[in-house]
């Protein structure tokens, strides 16, 4: 992604962080209802290291204002749970074939001072309708909960699409970044 931005002269001015998870033994468990086989610790110590990565990009003298908290997949699910519960106001959250995790406990992990900083925070989620590993209907529930406690969402589902990306979503994605990141 930041690759080809860069080829096509957009976005020179971002810094792209790209943190790759732990390799941690997993025990693989299929799961149709997404409040089942969810690792709260686990999940809460990579929403913490995103923490740590905007803190990071926060100290090197970059607003929160100008950041921006993402991902495909498992990566967009924490990076949406991370920007929903980050301390510092955030230019924007997306999640691309993501779900919402710990969607159970996130009214407590939310508090009043948290969602004060990040309730104005656009989301923006993109899922294809054929995705057999994050269901649509994940994505859909998803985006229905974060309306629910207040978050403007725009999802965007993509015909024919399974569980990857494709260039119109792409495309929506850097519109949706180019908004967020205007001068």
């Amino acid at each position: 992604m930041a690759e080809n931005y860069r080829k096509r002269g957009i976005f020179e001015e971002v810094a792209f962080v790209f943190p790759n998870a732990p390799t941690i033994p997993i025990t693989v468990i299929a799961f149709n209802d997404l409040a089942q086989a969810q690792d709260q610790p686990g999940i809460l110590e990579s929403r913490d290291y995103f923490h740590s990565l905007i803190k990071a990009e926060i100290d090197k003298g970059i607003p929160s204002s100008r950041i921006i908290l993402g991902g495909f997949s498992q990566g967009g699910s924490v990076g949406i749970l991370a920007g929903l519960t980050s301390p510092y106001p955030l230019a924007g959250i997306f999640g691309l074939s993501s779900y919402l995790l710990l969607a159970d406990a996130l009214p407590k992990l939310i508090t009043p001072a948290l969602k004060s900083a990040n309730s104005s925070t656009p989301i923006f989620m993109g899922h294809g309708e054929l995705d057999p590993l994050v269901k649509l209907e994940w994505g859909q529930r998803t985006a229905e909960a974060l309306k629910g406690l207040g978050w403007t969402v725009d999802l965007r589902v993509y015909k024919g699409l399974g569980h990857s990306a494709n260039p119109k979503e792409m495309d929506d994605l850097e519109r949706w970044l180019e908004e967020r990141l205007k001068a």
